[in-house]
């Protein structure tokens, strides 16, 4: 079997648009959309968990761990490649994202990374919505940041 990345174009641009409103979310420490946009039983892993199930348990585990602290944050939708099942209810999503992260004394020092989202959907034409996420960052990244933004959800 041969597999191709990025079809069908449909599919890829609506899973590129979900990464852009999740970029929005992150950047502006914005909870509310973001839960919009995963379902109820998503599974996940991040610097701050080992795996859990549960959008509350992403959110409080790892999502209010990190958002406010970091600032910048964005995906680099150009970096977007995307496989997607042949019934088209099933797809993955690897993307890279920059941003920036805030140290202990205050300088600020870059912090890229990386995630890799699992979407499902009921049936095809119906919005994806992430089943799984795992975001990490850049091997030699420093890992803490110590920003405290004010969430705006």
């Amino acid at each position: 079997m041969t597999f191709t990345w990025n079809v069908p174009d449909d599919d890829v641009a609506a899973i590129r648009q979900w990464f852009a409103e999740w970029s929005v979310n992150v950047a502006e420490v914005d909870f509310a959309p973001a839960r919009e946009l995963f379902e109820d039983n998503v599974a996940g892993f991040g610097t701050h968990l080992d795996v859990v199930e549960g959008l509350d348990a992403l959110e409080n585990g790892q999502w209010r761990s990190v958002w406010p602290t970091i600032e910048d944050f964005s995906f680099t939708l150009s970096t977007l490649k995307v496989a997607v099942s042949p019934d088209r209810r099933l797809a993955m999503g690897i993307i890279t994202f920059s941003s920036t992260g805030v140290a202990a004394d205050g300088h600020r020092f870059l912090r890229p990374g990386r995630a890799t989202v699992a979407f499902a959907r009921p049936r095809r034409n119906a919005p994806w919505k992430a089943i799984h996420s795992h975001v990490s960052l850049n091997p030699g990244t420093p890992s803490p940041s110590h920003g405290n933004r004010t969430a705006k959800s």
